[in-house]
């Protein structure tokens, strides 16, 4: 399969950082960094900054929280990038393959069954923006669950697109940030946040007086920027350059252009996300209902004064109640340009989900589907769910739902960065390039504190359950949750190097694959 630009080698007169990026364009980190860069999943930022009026003379304490949140858990990014980069450079497989090949057949199962939860959960997100962009495009003529219909549309759009070339798919994508980028950057310019405020959340952490709400904030933001699919989709775009493996200086070269275009990506994804979460904390500062509704009613936009209750309770926000308030402050023209942001968002992370969605398939289950069934099988999962909530709840259930796929999404990481820390870790899998002491200490501290926030968010949200009879399908959830995420910590362990831990069915782990299996992975391969 030849995907975004297989074939290039990293050798020949034009080697170097100018010569791989005039031939690979930056397709792969660009691609990759679409997930995290898009408005629906940084709104779980959103609630915090509007409640406790951010940007205002000092910084409000849930700034902090959210601002250096949101740091740190692109720099997680950067690093599970790097790592899924690094496996498919130097094995030539992606992680999907490697869990086929060194998993038994039940963690094996699990572990796609929750890659496919993710995708399904993220395809939604693109849905609900979708929907929601339509909605206010047409200046509310399309109601939600219209505009969720709608979105079938986009898998024959994606389609369309595909039949052209990934280069050009390549460089679509580079447009979408390019707007994306121009649009937010000039709101952010047009709201002026404070500037110390900001600067002071994101790099003095704190966390006075929080509670399980921020958790859940906390919680949603790592989801939010770190989608869990996205790893085993990185490891899969690299490993398709064609790289002389034999040379261990084109490996290690390859590794570090892979670092620079991924580290330049996002660094663009985390400047756009900041800009919108300035942006929305600017213009929801000391709002209420009251003052949204009244702003509105005398604005150009006055037939969606509506939006906002007449009442003096705090203004809470999300991507439809924020393009309103944009709309309503700085002119009809922000709205329509942010409702073009989300449809072009959830455009791109259709793509790159349906890539990811493929590769999972393939190299879990050996199993090749085209784009096509693979795209339709992901949007008909996530249609379902969301057209019942359009249909019979409101924009409020809409936000609330997408605020749970975000804590999904990090629930589900460790099935993501434990395998990618497991095989990266292995001298006998990575051989030279495998993790170096520092790097094994701080991605796994990393990775235990994750796993610890998640454990304390699932022990929590157990004892919050409103009814006994849900307690028996989420304890029996949570127990699956913690047997497969306590089997992958075990295996973890014995790739760091506890030899104590090995069982002999696992001994795989510490010396590596028997010959005739690596013989029989290379003739599937």
């Amino acid at each position: 399969m030849d995907f975004l630009g297989a074939g290039v080698k990293f050798q020949g007169p034009e080697k170097g950082l100018q010569g791989h990026l005039a031939r690979e364009g930056g397709g792969v980190g660009g691609l990759v960094s679409l997930h995290p860069l898009h408005p629906l999943r940084t709104e779980c930022h959103k609630p915090g900054l509007s409640e406790t009026h951010a940007f205002g003379s000092r910084p409000p304490p849930a700034l902090s929280q959210l601002l250096w949140v949101l740091l740190w858990a692109t720099v997680l990014g950067l690093l599970c990038q790097r790592l899924a980069a690094r496996l498919g450079v130097v094995t030539g497989k992606d992680l999907g393959e490697i869990c086929h090949l060194y998993y038994p057949k039940v963690p094996r199962i699990l572990l796609w069954l929750t890659m496919e939860l993710a995708i399904v959960g993220s395809d939604m997100q693109e849905v609900i923006s979708t929907a929601i962009a339509f909605n206010l495009l047409s200046a509310r003529r399309i109601p939600l669950w219209g505009g969720v219909l709608i979105t079938i549309v986009d898998t024959f759009f994606f389609l369309f697109l595909d039949n052209y070339g990934l280069r050009k798919l390549e460089a679509f994508f580079g447009l979408l940030i390019t707007i994306m980028a121009l649009t937010f950057g000039y709101e952010y310019v047009v709201a002026r946040p404070e500037q110390a405020a900001l600067l002071r959340g994101l790099f003095l952490p704190s966390c006075s007086g929080c509670g399980q709400a921020e958790l859940l904030q906390a919680v949603g933001i790592v989801g939010a920027i770190i989608m869990p699919h996205n790893i085993y989709l990185h490891s899969a775009l690299v490993k398709s350059r064609e790289i002389d493996r034999t040379r261990r200086a084109d490996v290690r070269e390859a590794n570090m252009y892979f670092l620079i275009e991924a580290s330049i990506a996002l660094c663009v994804s985390f400047i756009i996300n900041l800009s919108v979460m300035a942006v929305f904390g600017q213009a929801f500062y000391q709002q209420t209902n009251q003052a949204a509704h009244s702003l509105c009613a005398n604005s150009s936009l006055h037939s969606y004064a509506n939006t906002f209750p007449a009442d003096n309770h705090t203004a809470s926000v999300d991507i439809y109640r924020g393009g309103v308030i944009l709309g309503c402050l700085f002119g009809p023209a922000a709205l329509y340009i942010w409702a073009v942001g989300l449809l072009a968002a959830g455009q791109s992370s259709t793509m790159t989900g349906t890539y990811a969605g493929q590769f999972v398939m393939e190299g879990f289950l050996r199993l090749r589907w085209s784009r096509f069934a693979r795209v339709l099988l992901t949007r008909s999962c996530a249609i379902l769910p969301t057209v019942l909530v359009a249909v019979f709840r409101d924009l409020r259930d809409l936000s609330g739902l997408n605020d749970l796929l975000n804590v999904a999404q990090s629930l589900l990481l460790p099935f993501a960065v434990l395998p990618v820390l497991t095989f990266t870790s292995m001298p006998a899998l990575m051989q030279e390039f495998a993790n170096s002491r520092l790097s094994k200490a701080v991605s796994v501290s990393i990775m235990a504190l994750i796993c610890a926030i998640n454990l304390y968010f699932v022990v929590s949200y157990l004892s919050s359950l409103p009814h006994p009879a849900y307690f028996g399908l989420v304890a029996l959830l949570a127990a699956v949750y913690l047997g497969l995420t306590t089997y992958l910590v075990w295996t973890c362990c014995i790739a760091q190097g506890a030899a104590f831990l090995v069982h002999s069915s696992h001994q795989r782990f510490l010396y590596g694959l028997p010959e005739e299996l690596q013989e029989n992975s290379e003739t599937h391969g």
